[in-house]
């Protein structure tokens, strides 16, 4: 879309979307009391109910998995949709018109994504009915020929796009669609052809099912497209760059088991599907890049979890060793570990299928190896390692891959790994890597990790709700937020560095960037948060409910002395530490003014311990 949305239309949106309403459709509510609703968390497994819906705060929250957010943010999550593409689902839904905020390019019309939605799924159901017709034969055909069932075809949507010219653009015209919309969609070309003709099809679908555009395969000699795979154009829906086959079967397995398995097409995707392999994806139309490795890492999760895993499976040709140092290239762009599969007869998951059943295609992906080590290896392999000279050009070509690890604890154990693979000697290989190492500038970073590490978000760290040390700092904001008036002008003396874990530092500052007395303060306090993982926490602290059912300004009062209280607990103990390490004979002023700095503090202790013992109550 060019241009912004108009913000008065995107609060009207927030204000008629009802987010009970808009998450029923996903989540199965049921009262919990206090107004709020809980029901299982569409974002992680679970058995008990987490996930928390707040009508009144049109807020919804996970206390299992730390998602939440409004329902334009949960929309966005659940569909795996931009910002703007979750405002317009949910205004066309609830009938707002949205104003663009012209920036001097032609923009989307309202109700123009939902209408190119709605002909792209239209004509997937007329593509998949052109399958049982006499000229669908040829489909058929080609389906027996890749070793799929006809149900298999119907699972995966598959269609056939017939040869006469204007069949489909009649047939949704008749249904009502505008010539306008069938152009943007991709589905007519704008001199009226239709754009796939006699080609076998694939649905190319979002995370929330809605169909985006096609992917088709030639099936006839004299078809005078030349390209064996021809896809939608770039529409106001469909970006090549930005979708993924079978993301609509995979999402939720890929969530919950941090992985994803990306083949190279759509027989390779239905391969992997019907072999077991149910988080297998495929780019549409291009190579895998950097806005497909987002979107893999956004549904596997943002957390900085290290042990899910990324597994490409590649030919072992020539081509299939490009790719995989491309992707090497990019292998920052996940957290997540990556591997590569490489069937050495060369077969790919379809093939695989076909000649040696479905046990053969999970064994390919069960037999990956880490990315690294395949590079390493194919790095090394291009020399003579029968050669002393051939042994020391192979290890300053894989120094890099060594010295990009970003990780020290690991390094000695990959200098092991090269030693190994070249043959040669580890003080040697130490050297050659340690003189590449002086020499780096550009290469392309290699992101390894250990497999055995807490789950750790990025950016700023996720606090433990249950951590007691915490507990002041966690009941002074949510006090704060929910109940700001309950403090004095400065907030009861608490400056932000009396917080000592730094996501609640954060919120506190957002706190105190917005004046309070406004209207929608909360929200402008979200608003005054850059980070994501901190506006997330301010969701949770307002969710959250407090310890009394009416707190007032003495409670308040008793945490902000608390957390005062904890604060100077921790300059005492770092006061005395510099005292014990500090020899009064030969400093005996600095000696004694840390001294008399630390009865000070003592003194200011025992009154905030008074003030602070409300806080239980």
């Amino acid at each position: 879309m060019a241009g912004r949305i108009n913000e008065e239309d995107i609060a009207l949106v927030r204000e008629r979307a009802r987010i009970d309403e808009v998450v029923g459709e996903y989540v199965a509510l049921r009262n919990a009391g206090g107004g709020s609703l809980k029901g299982l968390c569409p974002f992680h497994d679970e058995k008990t109910p987490s996930f928390q819906v707040t009508p009144s705060r049109g807020l919804f929250y996970c206390f299992g998995c730390g998602e939440g957010g409004d329902t334009i943010s949960f929309i966005q999550k659940i569909d795996n949709l931009t910002f703007v593409e979750a405002v317009q689902r949910l205004a066309d839904k609830v009938g707002v018109q949205l104003r663009i905020v012209d920036d001097g390019r032609p923009g989307l019309e309202p109700g123009l994504r939902m209408q190119i939605l709605a002909a792209n799924e239209a004509a997937a159901e007329f593509f998949q009915a052109q399958m049982s017709t006499k000229e669908g034969q040829v489909a058929r055909d080609f389906v027996a020929g890749r070793g799929f069932s006809q149900e298999a075809a119907m699972q995966f949507g598959m269609g056939y796009a017939p040869r006469g010219g204007h069949v489909l653009r009649d047939h949704l015209l008749a249904k009502g669609f505008t010539p306008k919309a069938l152009i943007e969609s991709g589905l007519v070309r704008s001199q009226g052809w239709d754009f796939f003709q006699g080609r076998v099809l694939w649905p190319i679908k979002d995370s929330g099912k809605s169909v985006l555009g096609f992917g088709a395969r030639r099936v006839y000699d004299d078809d005078r497209l030349p390209a064996k795979y021809v896809n939608t154009p770039e529409t106001p829906v469909y970006k090549k760059s930005h979708v993924l086959y079978g993301l609509d079967m995979a999402r939720s397995n890929i969530g919950k088991k941090s992985q994803a398995v990306i083949v190279e097409g759509y027989t390779d995707v239905m391969a992997a599907h019907l072999s077991g392999i149910d988080t297998a994806v495929a780019a549409c139309g291009t190579a895998f890049g950097e806005d497909h490795a987002r979107l893999i890492q956004r549904l596997m999760g943002n957390s900085g979890s290290l042990n899910g895993e990324v597994i490409f499976t590649f030919d072992g040709d020539v081509a299939g060793q490009k790719a995989a140092l491309k992707v090497f290239r990019g292998d920052k762009q996940f957290s997540a570990q990556t591997y590569v599969a490489i069937e050495p007869t060369g077969l790919d998951p379809c093939d695989l299928l076909m000649k040696r059943g479905p046990a053969a295609v999970r064994e390919l992906v069960a037999r990956r190896i880490p990315l690294y080590r395949y590079v390493m290896e194919n790095t090394v392999g291009q020399f003579d390692l029968d050669r002393a000279d051939g042994r020391i050009a192979a290890i300053r070509a894989a120094a890099p891959l060594v010295t990009s690890i970003r990780d020290q604890s690991l390094v000695d154990g990959y200098l092991r790994e090269l030693s190994q693979v070249v043959g040669a000697d580890i003080d040697v290989v130490r050297r050659e890597v340690s003189r590449a190492g002086k020499q780096r500038h550009s290469t392309p970073a290699l992101t390894v990790v250990p497999q055995a590490q807490s789950q750790q978000p990025a950016g700023l760290p996720w606090p433990d709700p249950a951590d007691i040390s915490l507990s002041a700092e966690r009941g002074f904001l949510k006090l704060a937020l929910q109940y700001p008036e309950l403090f004095d002008a400065d907030w009861d003396q608490v400056e932000v560095e009396d917080l000592r874990h730094p996501a609640y530092r954060a919120v506190f500052e957002a706190i105190l960037a917005v004046p309070r007395g406004q209207q929608k303060w909360a929200e402008k306090v979200s608003e005054a948060t850059s980070d994501p993982q901190v506006k997330q926490l301010e969701v949770a602290l307002l969710v959250e409910s407090v310890l009394r059912e009416e707190p007032d300004q003495s409670y308040a009062a008793a945490y902000a002395a608390r957390v005062r209280l904890l604060a100077i607990n921790d300059d005492i103990a770092n006061l005395k530490s510099r005292l014990q390490r500090t020899n009064p004979n030969q400093d005996r002023k600095l000696y004694n003014a840390m001294f008399a700095d630390l009865v000070s503090l003592e003194t200011l202790r025992k009154s905030l311990i008074i003030a602070g013992g409300a806080t239980t109550a």
